[in-house]
């Protein structure tokens, strides 16, 4: 009798902590192409960074400085005033 409860106990203990399973971290490239989706996980690791994870929230962060410091035409490029003719 003491031993099948020990046993249930035991067994019930053993699947109470079992994680959801791994996550699956989103690659920095991936969210470099869809900006929709990097905003949303950015507003995502604002709120709640531990449901998230470190890992998910560092590659948005990390896609995020890619996306800003990429080489692309600046918006200022057609600037109407040139640096020299200001008044």
């Amino acid at each position: 009798m003491t031993r099948t409860l020990i046993v249930t106990a035991v067994l019930l203990l053993a699947a109470c902590g079992k994680p959801d399973g791994p996550r699956t971290v989103e690659s920095v490239e991936a969210l470099v192409a869809d900006p929709h989706r990097l905003s949303e996980l950015r507003a995502a690791c604002r709120a709640d960074r531990a449901r998230l994870g470190d890992a998910q929230c560092h590659a948005v962060a990390e896609a995020t400085r890619q996306r800003f410091m990429r080489r692309a035409p600046s918006p200022y490029a057609d600037d109407p005033i040139q640096p020299g003719s200001a008044p």
